[in-house]
């Protein structure tokens, strides 16, 4: 099967149907995946290299090419160790809202704790195997929803692009999606917004719509993906119980 599969694709699923015992010393595919997360955690995407990751585990670059063929190769790997499925999404959920929910949660810890994620050139549909659990978990929360398997899969494709674009808009705003810019931002906007050149911003601004409502804690001030999330999953209440 491994000969018929995109490049980089057979290693991943390789392990996984026949899983070779971590080597107690010397090059491994976990060291290379974990000393490859470390470099993008703390640099991005760009920090990352053949070389780079060879030179922090010790090795030279030969070394690591024979057992990562491509920084492509390597790309994968570092994906399918980080993006591991949580065991509290096997756990059953009977409300497939909440299950949809709790998978979105899941999904933005995740691609928050590992902001390189985003950036990933995507170059197919999910195929890694934890690509592919993810998937299936989703699928899991709309069982018995009476939906369609197509209609089960077009909706877990939108809540999955929904989220990773959401999560790419918040790693690229950065600094600016903190909770002292958001207030930084509200305090010009009132400032700057004319009522007569802008009544219906005016309106808004003074209503509070673009600062946090009082009372909000201190670690829910931030870009969030809850309202966006909210509005799909009314449409999808309406998918499943059509008036």
């Amino acid at each position: 099967m491994d000969d018929d599969l995109p490049p980089g694709l057979g290693l991943l699923w390789g392990r996984l149907d026949h899983p070779v015992p971590e080597p107690k010393a010397g090059l491994s595919l976990d060291r290379i995946a974990q000393a490859a997360v470390e470099l993008a955690d703390a640099g991005g995407l760009e920090a990352v290299s053949m070389a780079r990751v060879a030179e922090r585990l010790g090795f030279t670059t030969m070394s690591l090419y024979r057992h990562v063929k491509s920084k492509h190769e390597l790309l994968l790997l570092m994906l399918d160790s980080v993006a591991a499925v949580p065991a509290e999404l096997d756990e059953p959920c009977d409300d497939w809202r909440l299950g949809l929910q709790r998978w979105c949660r899941a999904q933005w810890e995740m691609l928050r704790a590992h902001t390189w994620i985003v950036h990933l050139p995507i170059t197919g549909p999910p195929l890694t195997p934890s690509q592919l659990a993810w998937t299936d978990r989703a699928l899991a929360a709309l069982h018995g929803t009476g939906l369609s398997e197509g209609d089960k899969a077009g909706v877990v494709l939108l809540v999955a692009n929904y989220m990773h674009t959401t999560a790419r808009l918040s790693a690229d705003l950065g600094p600016a999606a903190s909770s002292e810019s958001v207030a930084a931002y509200s305090t010009l906007l009132g400032s700057l917004v004319d009522g007569r050149r802008f009544p219906a911003l005016r309106t808004a601004v003074d209503a509070g719509a673009f600062d946090y409502p009082p009372g909000t804690p201190a670690e829910e001030r931030g870009f969030d993906y809850a309202f966006g999330l909210a509005r799909i999953l009314d449409g999808v209440e309406c998918l499943i119980r059509p008036s």
